[in-house]
């Protein structure tokens, strides 16, 4: 870990662009709240293929009237370079100075993945069109990419963003600390030494984790899901137990030298701000 510990720690989060006139109302309140925390900058995620592309750059434009340092997701697949080199413009006028480069799903039906295939790609061409303007940030997988043919091919695949120009990256969410650390282990005896952020997904829902685990190729180790299963229906003790189990991970990974957490909030105020207060950030 003594890649990271030398680097300053940072705090973010992460939110999706509502698709409902109640979903932009609960947005504002919910950002509104969380930028009293003063995190690093907050994220928004990009739809491929043009489903939620414009909600993002609409909801960028509401987090920096707030005052917080926005970062878009930007996805290559089912991207033109043209629709991309339009959006960084976009961004460069709005003031925007971070990126979130990604490859993105493929969306359903579509049989090519565009100007770009890997996220590799994206990193070159934003550099390639905007010199060192953005921060880039890309994503890391502690646990694989759930299509990587295998484990070393994936941090190849890591390593090949990062040479591209990554500044630094985000994980996929995880509940297994030593994923983790044997996941930096992996990077610094690569040599590549940028800040890997771990992504921490507050537990207060055990049937949407699952779900939402399933679909990425996140772990919930054996003993978590025994334990949320047994709570049943009791959704009370699902949050009060999962906040504890999420509180725990991340004092462990600060402790442990992580250079900070992002936090996938799912447009929600309390069980982010619940972990945060915890932790006395």
């Amino acid at each position: 870990m003594d890649s990271q510990k030398k680097y300053p720690k940072q705090f973010s989060f992460e939110f999706f662009p509502p698709k409902s006139e109640q979903g932009q109302e609960n947005l504002a309140t919910v950002t509104n709240e969380l930028a009293k925390l003063n995190p690093a900058y907050a994220s928004v995620t990009f739809g491929a293929g043009g489903s939620t592309q414009e909600g993002t750059v609409e909801t960028i434009g509401n987090l920096l009237d707030t005052g917080l340092d926005a970062a878009p997701h930007l996805s290559c697949i089912g991207s033109t370079k043209e629709t991309i080199r339009e959006l960084l413009n976009i961004y460069k006028e709005m003031g925007v100075k971070r990126i979130v480069a990604l490859r993105g799903d493929m969306p359903s039906g579509m049989r090519e993945a565009g100007a770009f295939r890997y996220a590799n790609e994206l990193v070159e061409f934003i550099r390639s069109e905007t010199g060192n303007h953005f921060h880039l940030e890309v994503a890391a997988y502690p646990e694989f990419h759930p299509q990587a043919i295998n484990a070393n091919a994936d941090l190849n695949n890591f390593k090949r963003k990062v040479e591209a120009g990554a500044n630094s990256a985000i994980t996929q969410y995880f509940y297994n600390i030593d994923a983790y650390l044997r996941f930096i282990e992996n990077c610094e005896a690569m040599g590549l030494d940028i800040p890997i952020i771990p992504g921490i997904m507050p537990i207060t829902n055990y049937v949407q984790l699952a779900r939402f685990s399933d679909l990425c190729g996140a772990e919930i180790p054996r003993w978590l899901r025994l334990r949320l299963e047994a709570f049943g229906d009791d959704l009370p003790s699902i949050r009060s137990y999962g906040l504890d189990v999420t509180t725990e991970l991340s004092q462990r990974l600060l402790e442990a030298g992580a250079p900070g957490l992002h936090f996938y909030t799912m447009n929600r105020t309390e069980p982010t701000q619940t972990v945060w207060k915890a932790l006395d950030l």
